[in-house]
């Protein structure tokens, strides 16, 4: 996993400050004595994301095959024996393109599962509705047991469970937590739809996918961090804020039918029958926004140049991901992907 120059140092501006969550961030993701490195880090200063991003397209109605022809293009060697935190996208009890469909959880576990990971975690917080009951609804539980992975709904948590994530460098007027399900896990694996939304977020894939590991309240906080999230006029920064402290091996969006208006939860449906994968969130979202924009979308989308929209280039600014289109490789898995990818790459180099 790579770890950016500017999360190096929001980890050491929190282990500076004795919290907890820098080191399991950093451990995590580095593996490297913290005094050097972060002292390394300090010299060095902040930097941008460098090099360039590959994002993997197929076009196919076929999830399990889809998804298999997308995570062969990864080296997943080093998941034998190895942890891994999972971020699907329950928001709420509605289905696909709302949720995240049976059919493509069930596909990336049992990749995983074949790949040697030996404790697959999904953990989730929905924002409408209760998480155990959105969970039990969309048959998240009886996967789980099926295929052997522990699904945990984060509201249900306890302070210990969360840890404080602070830098001066954020929009949150104090910080927020993260679930250390994320940050304590060997490897992170995030699956995301497609859509608009709807109450202020404008667009919710990869970036805004990570509100759902964010903690509304601690037990023995009275704060409500998702009120001051969608009270912000700063809440699409706010979202792209919260990736520069987790990591993400790989990103899966399910984009074989998407939301170009409303959203999160209803909206008007296409089909572009695309399943996605990147180790790159900046990169998918521009993605992502360049197919939105080939079928028309909301206002909000469609205005501007792709990465000047505002999770996107905030995400860019603190170093998830690359900052310009010009350094995506899009790279389609199957001849039916071709004409597809074409026509992204014009929307989103336009």
């Amino acid at each position: 996993m790579r770890l950016t120059r500017r999360q190096f140092l929001a980890v050491s501006a929190l282990a500076g400050i004795g919290i907890l969550s820098g080191g399991y961030f950093y451990m995590r993701s580095t593996k490297k004595d913290e005094s050097s490195e972060t002292q390394d880090i300090e010299d060095e200063g902040v930097a941008p994301y460098s090099g360039e991003s590959d994002v993997f397209i197929v076009k196919t109605t076929d999830r399990r095959a889809g998804i298999n022809s997308l995570l062969e293009k990864f080296d997943l060697s080093d998941y034998r024996g190895k942890t891994v935190a999972l971020k699907a996208n329950y928001n709420s009890a509605d289905p696909f393109p709302a949720s995240t469909h049976l059919d493509t959880l069930g596909a990336i576990v049992e990749y995983l599962n074949e790949a040697g990971a030996v404790g697959i975690t999904l953990a989730e917080r929905s924002g409408m509705g209760n998480t155990d009951d959105v969970l039990e609804q969309m048959g998240v539980y009886a996967l789980a047991s099926s295929l052997g992975f522990d699904a945990v709904p984060l509201e249900n948590e306890v302070s210990d469970a969360w840890a404080k994530m602070e830098a001066d460098w954020l929009h949150w007027d104090d910080g927020f937590h993260v679930s250390k399900v994320f940050l304590d896990s060997e490897k992170a694996v995030q699956t995301c739809c497609l859509k608009t939304h709807r109450y202020g977020g404008h667009f919710t894939m990869s970036l805004k996918n990570s509100v759902g590991l964010v903690a509304r309240r601690v037990p023995g906080d009275s704060h409500d961090y998702m009120s001051e999230l969608h009270g912000s006029p700063n809440q699409r920064r706010m979202i792209a804020e919260i990736n520069g402290f987790y990591g993400v091996d790989i990103v899966v969006m399910d984009a074989i039918r998407a939301f170009v208006n409303m959203g999160p939860d209803i909206g008007d449906i296409v089909n572009p029958n695309l399943l996605l994968a990147s180790n790159d969130r900046v990169a998918m979202d521009a993605v992502g926004v360049a197919i939105l924009r080939s079928y028309g979308t909301t206002d909000n989308v469609m205005r501007g140049k792709i990465f000047d929209l505002d999770q996107i280039k905030r995400a860019a600014e603190i170093g998830v991901g690359v900052d310009s289109a010009d350094k995506i490789n899009l790279i389609p898995v199957n001849d039916d992907a071709i004409d597809a990818v074409d026509v992204i790459r014009q929307f989103l180099t336009s």
